[in-house]
């Protein structure tokens, strides 16, 4: 087991239980369209770039549509959960857990999250240090932040390099950004609605990352 696989199937069953038509903090998205995307992203590396918007996000959303018109929800469910098909990139021995942790971590608490009465998940350690190892990727997604970002564990303990702040862009002034891994993961993917951190540094710094974020 890996915590890929872990978030996957965690993931798989949050989404059944749920149905088709429960909201999401993926903006536009009920867990019908996010089930589309998760299995769009490893059988469709075609589509894979417009992912992130840009000249190709038509692409990928009519690539996507044509998944919801083919499958039933549970048959998305299903592909999903039966992971990447042996010549997709991800199931290249290894990429799965290195790209997939987060991926999964982060779309498993967009549909908690989004029901009310949630509470945050007590994670394994082991998935915890994963989640901050794994940090330093969100300097690519923050390099436009109008301050430099330094990002604290707040529930650092055991070996101290597991406490070591990750600069998550280098530029002054700078705000310093504390909470658990899991927390800190969701802030930095975007969803600040929902993330419990706190924001340390100059006021008028704080202001501007925190107008920036939204």
């Amino acid at each position: 087991m890996t915590y890929s696989l872990d978030e996957r199937l965690a993931l798989a069953a949050l989404l059944d239980q749920a149905g088709p038509d429960a909201p999401t903090l993926c903006t536009g998205w009920q867990t019908r369209d996010l089930a589309a995307h998760v299995v769009l992203r490893e059988r469709r590396p075609d589509a894979g770039a417009g992912m992130i918007g840009g000249p190709l996000a038509g692409y990928t959303a009519r690539v996507q549509r044509q998944y919801l018109d083919k499958y039933s929800y549970p048959a998305l469910i299903e592909l999903f959960k039966a992971g990447p098909p042996r010549l997709s990139p991800f199931a290249i021995g290894g990429f799965d857990e290195m790209v997939n942790t987060v991926e999964y971590f982060v779309h498993h608490e967009d549909v908690r999250r989004a029901a009310p009465g949630w509470t945050e998940r007590e994670l394994p350690a082991g998935l915890a240090d994963a989640l901050w190892k794994r940090l330093k990727g969100s300097r690519l997604f923050l390099r436009s932040a109008p301050t430099g970002i330094v990002f604290a564990r707040a529930d650092a303990t055991g070996l101290a390099s597991t406490a070591t702040p990750v600069i998550a862009k280098n530029a002054t002034p700078s705000v310093t950004v504390t909470g658990s891994p899991a927390e800190l993961t969701l802030w930095s993917m975007g969803r600040v609605t929902v993330a419990r951190v706190t924001l340390d540094g100059p006021d008028e710094a704080v202001a501007r990352l925190t107008a920036w974020r939204q």
